[in-house]
């Protein structure tokens, strides 16, 4: 966390530190393990593309050997825990105005090891004016992109890893972002690239693009001629002239030259008939806004209109526009927008990118890496690393911001495996996986902010804890609450710097801060603990079920589902319980829960369902460790397998709150097997399937799942889906429409939230849903 004020080592960070106040380690982070390098230097901006590799600490879970040992002693955990290094990589792009490229290339040089590579790909106008001055800064090759493939792979790039990445501008909404879903195939498009002139280019596939036109008046008009117009040299001083003038005063409307609108045509009196059209006959000077304004007006008329023509010539509606002339500028954005809305009459869409300004970066970067064959990748948006849309840089003191709003931050870390669709959704394109906009709905926002800032002490406290051997936990965890605090306080004041703003993106950010500062799994000793527990109780309540008739034990095995599912440490609600009372169990949770009816209440219809054939495959998303998993969902699983019924477990790749990995899945399922002979057949026949989700978050994205699970689903012929817990079933996917039957439950454990659903703390959802015909 940078302290403000604090600067650099040697002579070129000193330098560098002096002319923008933001530690420069701060800015190109990780660069003594970079590995790889591309630039793109515009008119005014230079964006550096580097990969490196990222050591971190990761939580293992191992099984005992238990040969020879007694396995039921009472102080013997169910296994192991070892935390271990692991490497992983991660692009980092950095953004600065170009009267810093010295100082910077300073910085990297001095602090480059050992870099594997002896050549930098480079893009941009400006790269053969900085040819010389890189090649001997880094003693790296220049080599040469061109501009146009760099920007079509850098744009497909962030179309494909960054789900919230394209926008539309709307101008009386608060706030003025509307961020889209990724389409699932995102091609064709057309992308209205605006630099000095424009170039409009048609993308097919990944490879297959086409130049299909294009117009010599674009950024450079509008900055030439304003310059001219108004003696003003700088394009972002042109632009707040702009913002601040009345374009009526220069311009002809319709109802200067008709006294109203032209009603016969359709044109209402307030358009524009001719820009500048007063000048000529009006006996008075305009002032520079007023000018700038008809300036910017005149030629984001003639862009919008254009991009328009074409893309309906080529039956396109998606149209994104990209280059230095937007450069996320409200004034921009907002009069291109009316102009496509205007001359397509709504059927087009304009469409702007939150990393537009890094395309060419990306793409140059992806030509250089080809070897790595990055795009068989999944990708994700760090967010403890990236500075977000619009967003000056939390880190810095306010006086600061002012003059180091310059630096701008994107990190992206490579998954592990790749992410795809669940192909039981029934219409990809249309699937939102959040239920909250927060964006949108200002009250739940302050709501939700303020919880996850109440709740900060608890997790500083809880990260502490879980690592008691190391010297510097104390000091990391107050590093991870600045960050993370500091993330909140942007969020207030900017809530779409991330893209649509909700539950899940404060849970993930925070899952980021906390691994950026080594605290891989918080809760590791917790969830061995309740897992330990809960395997002891495992036979007993299996038992007590068997005993019940068929009726009995189907409301029976549903209110253990319900009555694990309390056991949530991510809760206050709950985890203020648990610090209490250490012998709250799984009876106790029962009682807690709501009396029939509940919430939402379609448990009638599911029995109704199970006096029915049998499913052919259910795929049950689990959430907590523990009770949750063990006494809830393994006795439903083995209820489901004793109908004939094959399931898929699916748990996280990776550990967020107490949620269940699909690491400890395996040994509470090995450990569950040995005493259950349901289990053990099920598992040795393959009946039952342990997967991974491939996330590491408490929400659930059923449009980024793990591409083995994927596959699985389809192999096996699911024809049920259940997702359980607060998180998966409430925050995320409550009106998710999948193509087969699921269940949906929950207990919330949240009185706000359950107040605004009608309920009372520790109401119930359960739903069951059925797809129509």
């Amino acid at each position: 966390m940078a302290e403000c004020g604090a600067s650099g080592s040697g002579s070129s960070g000193d330098s560098l530190d002096k002319s923008i106040t933001l530690p420069p380690d701060e800015i190109f982070r990780n660069l003594e393990n970079a590995k790889r390098f591309a630039i793109d230097i515009g008119g005014s901006l230079t964006k550096l593309a580097y990969y490196s590799t990222v050591q971190h600490k990761v939580a293992k879970v191992r099984s005992f050997d238990y040969s020879g040992k007694d396995t039921e002693q009472d102080h013997e955990p169910p296994y192991e825990i070892s935390v271990q290094e692991e490497v992983t990589a991660r692009l980092h792009f950095v953004k600065f105005e170009n009267t810093y490229i010295e100082a910077c290339l300073d910085f990297i040089k001095d602090h480059l090891v050992n870099t594997e590579t002896k050549v930098i790909q480079a893009t941009g106008g400006g790269a053969y004016k900085f040819k010389d001055l890189i090649e001997e800064k880094l003693q790296l090759k220049v080599d040469k992109e061109d501009v146009m493939t760099c920007l079509i792979k850098g744009c497909n790039f962030v179309l494909k890893n960054i789900p919230h990445e394209a926008f539309v501008y709307q101008k009386d909404s608060d706030p003025e972002f509307r961020f889209q879903t990724n389409h699932p195939n995102i091609f064709p498009y057309l992308l209205v690239n605006i630099g000095s002139g424009v170039s409009i280019v048609k993308v097919e596939t990944e490879d297959r693009f086409e130049w299909i036109g294009g117009s010599s008046i674009g950024g450079g008009t509008f900055w030439g001629l304003g310059a001219l117009l108004t003696k003003t040299k700088k394009f972002d001083e042109l632009l707040q002239l702009a913002s601040r003038g009345q374009h009526t005063n220069v311009d002809m409307l319709v109802q200067d030259i008709y006294g109203g609108s032209h009603e016969t045509l359709g044109l209402s009196g307030n358009l524009i008939a001719s820009s500048f059209g007063k000048s000529a006959t009006a006996d008075q000077e305009f002032s520079k806004e007023d000018m700038a304004k008809s300036l910017l007006h005149m030629i984001s008329n003639d862009i919008g209109q254009l991009a328009c023509l074409y893309a309906r010539l080529h039956c396109l509606d998606r149209v994104y526009f990209g280059g230095f002339f937007i450069r996320g500028h409200p004034v921009t954005m907002r009069t291109i927008t009316y102009s496509i809305n205007f001359f397509s009459k709504g059927e087009v869409q304009a469409l702007f990118l939150r990393h537009e300004g890094y395309l060419g970066a990306i793409g140059a970067f992806l030509k250089g890496a080809e070897q790595d064959n990055p795009n068989q990748y999944s990708w994700g948006e760090n967010y403890a690393g990236s500075s977000g849309l619009m967003s000056s840089s939390p880190e810095l003191c306010p006086t600061q911001r002012a003059r180091s709003g310059t630096f701008d931050l994107l990190e992206m870390d490579r998954l592990e495996r790749p992410l795809v669709n669940l192909p039981l959704l029934l219409d990809p394109s249309s699937y939102v996986p959040d239920t909250v906009d927060l964006t949108d709905d200002a009250l739940a926002r302050k709501y939700w902010l303020t919880c996850f800032e109440e709740a900060l002490d608890g997790v500083v406290k809880r990260a502490v804890a879980s690592q008691p051997g190391s010297v510097d936990a104390a000091e990391r965890a107050e590093k991870f609450r600045q960050k993370y605090w500091n993330k909140l306080q942007t969020l207030r004041h900017q809530p779409f710097a991330y893209g649509t703003l909700t539950v899940r993106s404060l849970l993930d950010t925070r899952e980021h801060c906390l691994n950026e500062f080594n605290f891989p799994d918080p809760y590791s000793k917790v969830k061995q603990k309740d897992n330990g527990v809960a395997l002891k109780c495992f036979q007993r309540v299996v038992s007590a079920l068997d005993a019940l008739d068929w009726e009995e034990r189907q409301l029976a095995l549903v209110k253990g589902l319900l009555a694990g599912n309390v056991f949530d440490w991510g809760a206050k609600a709950v985890s203020d319980v648990l610090e209490s009372d250490p012998q709250f169990g799984f009876e106790e949770a029962k009682k807690k829960l709501q009396e029939r009816p509940w919430l939402v209440d379609s448990y009638g219809k599911w029995l109704q369902r199970l006096k029915g054939p049998p499913h052919k495959c259910a795929l049950i998303f689990a959430d907590n460790s523990g009770v949750d998993v063990i006494l809830g969902v393994f006795p439903f699983v083995r209820e489901l397998l004793s109908r004939g019924t094959e399931v898929i477990l699916a748990c996280n790749s990776g550990p967020a709150l107490n949620d269940v990995t699909y690491s400890e899945s395996l040994i509470v399922a090995e450990r569950i097997a040995a005493m259950d002979p349901v289990i053990h057949s099920a598992l040795r026949e393959e009946r039952l399937l342990l997967v991974q989700t491939g996330s590491s978050s408490p929400c659930l994205d059923l449009s980024r799942l793990d591409k083995g699970l994927a596959v699985l689903v389809r192999e096996r012929g699911a024809d049920l889906v259940v997702i359980e817990g607060m998180g998966r079933a409430v925050h995320t996917n409550y009106h998710a429409a999948l193509c087969c039957e699921s269940l949906k439950l929950a207990v919330i454990k949240n009185s706000w939230l359950a107040e605004r659903l009608g309920g009372q703390l520790f109401s119930v959802i359960f739903k069951y849903e059925v797809p129509a015909e």
